[in-house]
Order: structure tokens, then C-alpha cells, then sequence
């Protein structure tokens, strides 16, 4: 089956307002760029976002947190947003901040069917309040339930027709679950390839997991905070 769609406002067709959607990326390495400029264009609103943080003020999903897009975030941290942490602190965005590890395991249970599941993250802290919590070997644990959304947005390096892909280093972090949990996954990719060039022991994500997929251009990939020494140090 061919999944190419030609740019990212085709691939975006059937999200409206009000829906859960699933952004890769970390900080704004392996970020959806295209998509989530296509969503500012198409100016849904009321999105509840799982994402591991917001991106910077005028980047990634921040620039959907300008434009007042998103009604909730699930998220592990602020980051580097000042936005998103202005909206959190006056109670202008709802946020469900989730320990990080936590969080990817809730996408890879919602993309593995998996409802719920039980951790020793967060016992004895907020994050536990109103759940159940079960001893194990001597050792209280946490459920927490599944997160699943009605699209997944990932990035990749490399893809297929078939929706194969190939995440490049640490850009792979939480786009493979996501791409797993979604009722639709998008995949932008850097490049598109022939069928049958992708080694298929180093592809991340099979195909049967992506419904859309298209070739992005001129990608940013910008650095949240660079750290350099001086010549000579």
C-alpha cells in the first residue's frame, strides 16, 4: 500500500478541534517541525497534547501555545518554554506532569494494548493521589493506565511507501511509542526511499504502524541551548 501523501496539510486531514494527539521528539530533537507548522495553519483548537515538553516560546509545539491551540499538556517537563510555564502557573493551560519514564511506558502500553500497568515512580508523591497502589515483593508500586491518542505526529530520517522508518540517533527517542499508540500516525521523514532499501533489521518502526507518511524540507533542527568551550579551554 502506498502511504505517501504530498506535503503535511494533506496529512493532516481529519484532526479537528478537541482531539489527543501525540507529538514526538525531545526538547526539539526528532520534533514533527512541518506537521505542527501545518496544525498552527489549520487552526484546530482545544488539543490535548502528550508530548515530553512543549518545544521553545517560538518553536515546535510552543508555537501552538502562542496561538492558543492547546487546551491540556501531558507532559514530563516545561523545559525551556516560557510560555507554556506562564500558561501552567496562571491556569490558562491544564498540564498532567508525568515522571518521564512513566510517560514513555504509558504511550508503549497504549501502543501495545497493555491498559495499565504498575511502577515504583511517584509513590508516596502527588502523582499517586486517587490511584491504586499495590505492594510487590516487599515494594509499593503505582498503576497508571495506558495513553492512546486519535493522531500520532512522529519525525524520522528515513521511510518507505509502505510507512517504514528509520530514526537517526537520538532523534528516535519517543517517536517509535507514539507512532504505536496513535488510531492514525503521520510520519514526516527526511528522506523517502525505494521499498526494499531499508535494511529490515534497522528499521525502528514497521509500516503496519503508519497510516500517512510525506517528505519534509528544510528542516531547522534547532538546539535548544548550545554549550561550547572556548578555543584553547
Amino acid at each position: 500500500m502506498n502511504k505517501i501523501v504530498t506535503n503535511a496539510d494533506a496529512a493532516l486531514e481529519g484532526i479537528q478541534d478537541n482531539m489527543t494527539l501525540m507529538v514526538g521528539g525531545f526538547g526539539l530533537c526528532g520534533i514533527p517541525e512541518k506537521s505542527i507548522a501545518a496544525l498552527v495553519r489549520k487552526g484546530v483548537k482545544g488539543l490535548t497534547c502528550i508530548s515530553n515538553n512543549a518545544g521553545v516560546d517560538d518553536f515546535g509545539l510552543g508555537l501552538l501555545l502562542q496561538t492558543r491551540q492547546i487546551k491540556k499538556m501531558i507532559s514530563s517537563y516545561v523545559g525551556e518554554n516560557a510560555e507554556f510555564e506562564r500558561q501552567m502557573l496562571s491556569g490558562e493551560l491544564e498540564v498532567d506532569l508525568i515522571p518521564q519514564g512513566t510517560l514513555a511506558e504509558r504511550c508503549r502500553a497504549g501502543g501495545a494494548g497493555i491498559p495499565a500497568f504498575f511502577t515504583p515512580a511517584g509513590y508516596g508523591t502527588e502523582i499517586a493521589e486517587g490511584k491504586e497502589t499495590r505492594e510487590y515483593d516487599g515494594k509499593m508500586y503505582v498503576m497508571e493506565n495506558w495513553l492512546r491518542a486519535d493522531f500520532a505526529l512522529v519525525k524520522a530520517w528515513k521511510g518507505d511507501r509502505f510507512g517504514n522508518l528509520v530514526y537517526k540517533r537520538t532523534a528516535r527517542n519517543f517517536n517509535p511509542m507514539m507512532a504505536m499508540a496513535g488510531k492514525i500516525t503521520v510520519a514526516e521523514v527526511e528522506e523517502l526511499v525505494e521499498p526494499g532499501e531499508l535494511d529490515p533489521d534497522e528499521i525502528h518502526t514497521p509500516g503496519i504502524f503508519v497510516n500517512r507518511i510525506f517528505k519534509g524540507e528544510g528542516y531547522e533542527k534547532r538546539i535548544e541551548q548550545r554549550t561550547v568551550r572556548k578555543r584553547g579551554q
